[in-house]
């Protein structure tokens, strides 16, 4: 899976945690998963734990982190829905 298909899974929309980015539109943050995994839970957990999380959804969060950390413009590379 190349990285603008894992960015394409990271989405905003306004009306959903304050416009925070979620995965695929759920109501599910980014923030949540990235929170987790700090806090020492494996990806294998939070898939167990989330059964409508893919394994590309958890990397795709790890991707999105990294460039942001790195000063990437990733809000440029991710879907904003306006409803």
């Amino acid at each position: 899976m190349t990285e603008t298909d894992l960015l394409d899974r990271i989405v905003v929309r306004p009306e959903v945690f304050g416009g925070k980015p979620i995965i695929r539109g759920m109501r599910m943050a980014v923030e949540h998963i990235l929170a987790k995994m700090a806090a020492g839970d494996s990806a294998e957990k939070i898939l167990e734990e989330y059964p409508f999380l893919e394994p590309a959804d958890i990397q795709a969060c790890m991707l999105f982190a990294h460039q942001v950390v790195s000063g990437e413009d990733v809000y440029d590379r991710v879907m904003f829905i306006s409803e």
